[in-house]
């Protein structure tokens, strides 16, 4: 049992209340032990991250400049797999370590890790095809986050176009990235720490006869299914060349949008595409700080939540790992487009603040299947501690608490961090800090030994 200074509780602050933990479960029972007494600190439920590529944690600074990666997303990819074409299995360890570490020390305690790191550098499968798949679960499992893999399906560069030798290490056949997912499924059976989705990468990347099987056959395992969709004009403008349909359009023309589905991106949308979204029941996971990175635009927010459309966050490509800037930059960007302040408030007669704290916790949840992210009874114990003396959040009463993390929040001021009901993170530190840096710095020095490729526009 736990006595904070103040405990989230229905999207407001309370004092002088209990957080009782059984099992690595929140519960209702009263506990007879003394309460653990958290005089400076706040309690808040633990942050999602639905969609992550741990890998490219190895990209971080290096795709920033026109002379070696491009103006745009298209060209950014040769760096991107210059890092991908490079890592043994133990480098996918070392980097996902890495990733998972910055994650927990910023508050998150779950992840979706968007898997499509397949085979070895030569483009054959390793003895167990699902090598590198072990490697980012080992990772997540050393360093104490909450894994969802979702495997990814990437079957082909795109309509009508050669296999790309950037891409040699994603591609897998239909039945061997069904295959392989079974025994995914069966290596990790009752686990609440480890669980598996399905990822078919995008529209561009998998035909609509495979992607028909694959999501009838991830529905009958009730798999969360996550995809790559309008995240970019070009894409869409291929699709239609292909389907002479956007690709969520082509998606709500053959009845697969539905709960289960989280939407990754979803930036370039028209009003009828948000519609079929919200009558499907989909998820959207935004990752504002690698889509300003990317120069991929700017979601529309407002009119998705107006629709009733949950939004979820991710960190994508780890150009910056911070949930809660991940959440104000959802309204940050349409503060600048629009000239206004606020977009985002009273939506559905929900507080601002509300609103984007629930992009960064339970919206993420739902698009991951798990029972947390509310410090609900019944849900899984996964919290974070934060100072409330810290300077970024000084100041502070118990009813403004919330816009104050949410729009101020820094790094510094989350102490302790939990999964389970185990703490993974003491006042700001990690048990294995020091071990994953020294290994990653050793591994990105040997990465970028070598000039990365010029930029490609593939």
């Amino acid at each position: 049992m736990i006595r904070p200074n103040l405990l989230y509780r229905n999207n407001t602050f309370v004092e002088n209340e209990t957080l009782t933990i059984a099992n690595g479960l929140i519960t209702a029972a009263p506990s007879a032990a003394p309460p653990t007494e958290l005089p400076t600190k706040a309690l808040i439920p633990g942050f999602v991250n639905v969609h992550s590529h741990a890998f490219q944690r190895l990209i971080r600074g290096k795709a920033e400049s026109r002379a070696t990666s491009g103006k745009d997303f298209w060209s950014w990819r040769g760096t991107m797999y210059h890092a991908a074409a490079n890592l043994t299995p133990e480098d996918v360890y070392d980097v996902s370590r890495m990733a998972f570490l910055e994650m927990l020390l910023s508050g998150t305690t779950t992840v979706g890790e968007f898997h499509y790191l397949h085979t070895a550098p030569n483009g054959q499968p390793y003895d167990d095809p699902n090598e590198l798949a072990h490697q980012v679960i080992a990772a997540a499992q050393s360093v104490g986050i909450r894994i969802v893999l979702l495997n990814s399906a990437y079957l082909r560069a795109g309509f009508e176009l050669p296999p790309d030798p950037g891409q040699r290490r994603f591609y897998e056949t239909t039945d061997s990235f069904l295959k392989n997912t079974e025994s995914l499924l069966a290596a990790y059976p009752g686990s609440n720490e480890v669980t598996i989705g399905i990822a078919p990468h995008s529209v561009r990347a998998v035909p609509l006869p495979a992607l028909k099987e694959v999501l009838h056959w991830a529905r009958a395992q009730a798999l969360p299914i996550h995809m790559h969709l309008a995240e970019q004009l070009a894409e869409n403008t291929a699709s239609l060349r292909e389907h002479t349909l956007t690709p969520i359009a082509l998606l709500a023309k053959h009845s697969l949008l539905a709960p289960d589905l989280t939407a990754v991106h979803a930036i370039h949308i028209t009003p009828a595409e948000i519609a079929a979204l919200s009558a499907s029941g989909s998820t959207i996971c935004s990752c504002p700080t690698t889509e300003r990175n990317l120069g991929d635009g700017i979601l529309p927010a407002d009119r998705i939540l107006e629709a009733n459309i949950p939004i979820a966050l991710g960190s994508d490509s780890q150009a910056q790992i911070d949930p809660l800037e991940d959440a104000r930059q959802l309204d940050y960007h349409l503060r600048l487009q629009h000239q206004q302040r606020a977009i985002l408030d009273q939506i559905n007669s929900t507080s601002i603040a509300t609103t984007l704290f629930n992009t960064a916790t339970r919206n993420g949840a739902r698009a991951l299947q798990l029972p947390t992210g509310s410090l609900t009874p019944g849900e899984y114990a996964d919290y974070i501690t934060v100072d409330t003396n810290d300077p970024s959040i000084a100041g502070h009463t118990p009813d403004s608490l919330l816009p104050l993390l949410t729009f101020g929040l820094n790094r510094t001021a989350i102490r302790d961090v939990a999964v389970n009901g185990k703490i993974i993170v003491t006042d700001g530190h990690h048990p294995l800090a020091e071990e994953i840096i020294a290994r990653y710095t050793q591994l990105h020095r040997r990465i970028w030994s070598d000039a990365p490729p010029s930029p490609s526009n593939r």
